[in-house]
């Protein structure tokens, strides 16, 4: 019975996670208030999520801000440049949807608009977690997050599902998640930490022993 709340037991290190993901949940929600920086909160968020999935992580707010430092510029930039991509989608399917042209051409449209947007929808979900452990531009991480969305299509699918479903539930069973209470304890840093196992699994076939590479010296293509 004592094993059980031994520091080094399952039980343990299952609470302490929990207690380490609370933590990283609030630190990130706060950082985010602003909202110009979410980009560099969400690179940020990636970063320590990761690092605790790989048991690598001494300290929450000190790995999660110390990623804040250093991604704060390209970070923000690269939120900037995913809304941007967002206002422009929604620009185009409202543009669509008062066109007055045939059904068909009209169908085809959306359908073209749809398809763009899944495929800016999976290199979002890249982007700030490749940034996270990558050094690239703006400009690199938008492609390679894009490259490697279309490369590893059933891991991206399956970030999309982690990402989308608990979005789902909250909208249409609000009780399930106490009315949204459970993103501000653990949600946000508990869907970047399950996702965080499928990112350090991609992004380890592309860093060589001993050596850190970028995405585009790893021959993506």
């Amino acid at each position: 019975m004592r094993r059980i709340f031994d520091a080094d037991s399952p039980l343990l290190r299952f609470l302490t996670k929990v207690a380490d993901l609370m933590i990283l949940n609030i630190v990130f929600v706060v950082t985010s208030v602003p909202v110009i920086t979410l980009g560099a909160s969400l690179t940020a968020l990636n970063y320590t999520a990761m690092k605790i999935v790989t048991n690598e992580c001494e300290s929450v707010t000190g790995d999660y801000f110390r990623s804040l430092r250093a991604n704060f510029r390209q970070g923000t930039l690269l939120g900037l440049a995913v809304a941007f991509l967002a206002l422009v989608l929604a620009a185009w399917y409202m543009a669509v949807e008062i066109l007055d042209v045939p059904a068909l051409a009209q169908l085809v449209l959306q359908a073209i608009c749809y398809l763009v947007a899944f495929r800016v929808v999976l290199a979002a979900l890249y982007a700030f977690p490749y940034l996270a452990k990558f050094e690239n531009s703006v400009r690199d991480v938008l492609n390679n997050s894009r490259l490697m969305s279309l490369r590893h299509l059933f891991a991206s699918l399956t970030v999309l599902l982690v990402t989308a479903l608990p979005v789902v539930i909250t909208v249409f069973y609000p009780a399930a998640t106490v009315y949204g209470l459970l993103w501000f304890l653990i949600g946000f840093a508990g869907t970047a930490f399950v996702n965080g196992f499928v990112f350090t699994s991609i992004f380890g076939t592309y860093i060589a022993p001993q050596t850190t590479v970028s995405v585009e010296s790893a021959g993506v293509n």
